[in-house]
């Protein structure tokens, strides 16, 4: 009983630590939370061919999974300190310590690290060493309380090493209640100085409960740090209307614009960072002949343009999910860099976001006559945090890795040369362009529908070259032309579908487009490493 004590000791040692951490880092920097600092950590070693199986196997629910990995971990080795501290103390709480230390090392080495940093790890030090120490000493004298209340209730058990009898031994140290029972007194003298068994389990629900209200405090601290809402002019060259979608008459089609609440989300980033837009700033230098910073408001006073782009992710495996169009309002990002110059010969806009982390894109690309911009809306409203508020970047035709960095804060004109990016060292693709692919939305693979009539259908795309045509076909059948949906442009995708007569049975249903200078889609698998996927999809559905 006294080991599960100890154990329990050092895991409640753990959860006070990171409760304590997770609270003061709330104040300073939600990043800087030890679980969190471990764990993007954890993503910046990882390689990738593992990173890529973690998002092709739990989707957005990796970053919880990564998160939960390393509370398990911490909590396993928290508890072996507890063990220790049966026999040696001191090194019980020097393995805390280590722990709490390698937090602080890991929230340091963020790229946007600040000294300050390292306060949520010695908070998570200090909360976790003295949690052990207390709660292990009530452990072990509940644990030696026991076997003293048991020899004296024995009696005859042995010899004492002097020779006398232990009954007698006992007698001498034991005996001084008033009812001659030397455990008796013992267990009465635990009960009223509160170490006994009730004693530990009463500290260890203290412990519990103080835990939970600072991990909660830290929740809320970093949850009001929302944004702030913004007022945002109007564009100066505004959309066009957005056309009537198919999804009203195809059902299970997706929308013709992706709502913002459930646009993907894929970054690198535990904790969605918090930016307070009144401090924030644009910082232009490099290869520039004027460098500059602006503020938000002097951002949002420059020509705005409004521009219905789809994104994707790299990470998108065929048929995937992490792909979405939207209405983005921002400043050209040309317009950005003219007022700064240029000196030399960069080939890339290295760009960075408030957490330092980093983005290549290239410069032949963004001054093609594309509509690359730093976006300051997205349908109709303000960036949301999630989606890098106060301003990100929107490439069209890019993936996301190489053109779209969230949180932006500084633009370097530089060379590839001379500073590589997070995904450049990693050994992704420098030049990303999007791949034509089409999905299919309706029928749900491996799904039963009823025999009849009823559609195929499902969106393509072909960024900045745009969808030229979709075709579909069911089992071993011919190629057939699918009748597609409103044309928005050249950088967004197309809705379309296939009026079917489904017969029962199992069916295969494949789907290829192509864009509008005749290019087919690859029909070569490759997985999204390094230059993201390519192949044709295919669903099994019954129809009965």
């Amino acid at each position: 009983m006294m080991r599960l004590r100890l154990a329990l000791s050092g895991i409640l040692a753990a959860v006070a630590g990171i409760a304590a951490g997770h609270l003061v880092a709330g104040f300073i920097a939600p990043a800087s939370s030890p679980v969190l600092a471990i764990g993007s950590t954890v993503i910046d070693l990882t390689p990738t061919p593992v990173k890529e199986w973690a998002v092709a196997t739990f989707g957005t629910n990796d970053k919880l999974i990564l998160q939960g990995s390393v509370l398990v971990v911490t909590l396993v080795l928290a508890g072996a300190a507890g063990l220790l501290a049966r026999r040696h103390l001191p090194a019980a709480v020097g393995f805390i310590v280590l722990l709490t230390g390698l937090a602080g090392v890991a929230a340091l080495l963020r790229p946007a690290a600040r000294p300050l940093d390292a306060l949520p790890a010695l908070a998570a030090m200090a909360a976790g060493v003295t949690t052990l120490v207390w709660l292990a000493r009530r452990a072990g004298t509940a644990g030696t309380a026991a076997t003293a209340a048991t020899a004296g209730t024995r009696g005859t058990a042995g010899t004492a090493p002097d020779g006398l009898p232990a009954k007698a031994v006992a007698g001498d140290e034991l005996t001084a209640g008033p009812h001659g029972s030397a455990g008796s007194d013992v267990t009465g003298r635990l009960a009223r100085s509160g170490t006994g068994r009730r004693g530990f389990i009463g500290g260890a629900l203290g412990v519990t409960v103080l835990a939970g209200l600072a991990a909660v405090g830290g929740q809320l601290r970093a949850g009001a740090q929302s944004a702030k809402k913004v007022v945002l002019p109007q564009a100066a060259d505004p959309a066009k209307p957005l056309p009537k979608g198919l999804e009203s008459s195809v059902p299970g089609i997706s929308p013709l614009r992706t709502p913002t609440d459930t646009f993907y989300r894929v970054d690198t980033n535990l904790v969605v960072p918090q930016v307070d837009v009144d401090t924030w700033s644009l910082e232009v230098d490099g290869m520039v002949e004027k460098p500059f910073t602006m503020t938000f408001a002097e951002l949002a006073a420059m020509p705005l343009i409004e521009r219905d782009i789809t994104m994707t992710c790299v990470s998108n495996e065929v048929g995937g999910g992490y792909i979405g169009a939207a209405r983005w309002l921002g400043v050209r990002l040309t317009d950005v860099l003219d007022r700064a110059g240029t000196t030399g010969r960069p080939d890339q806009v290295l760009s960075t976001a408030v957490d330092g982390f980093t983005i290549s894109t290239p410069l032949g690309v963004v001054r093609d006559g594309r509509d690359a911009m730093i976006a300051i809306g997205m349908n109709g409203a303000q960036l949301s945090d999630t989606h890098g508020f106060p301003a990100r970047l929107i490439t069209p035709g890019l993936y996301g890795f190489v053109g779209a960095t969230k949180w932006l804060t500084r633009l370097t004109l530089t060379t590839y040369a001379a500073q590589q990016s997070y995904w450049t060292k990693r050994q992704w693709a420098t030049d990303a362009p999007i791949k034509t692919s089409a999905r299919i939305d309706t029928p749900v693979p491996l799904s039963t529908i009823k025999a009849g009539t009823t559609a195929i259908g499902g969106v393509a795309w072909a960024q900045h070259r745009g969808v030229g045509g979709v075709e579909v076909r069911i089992d071993d059948g011919d190629w057939q032309e699918a009748k597609l949906g409103p044309d928005v442009g050249i950088d967004y995708w197309r809705q379309w579908y296939l009026p079917w007569d489904a017969r029962p049975g199992l069916h295969r249903i494949s789907v290829r487009a192509t864009d509008l200078s005749g290019q087919a889609q690859l029909t070569k698998r490759a997985t999204p490493f390094p230059s993201g996927s390519s192949g044709i999809q295919e669903v099994v559905v019954t129809v009965a």
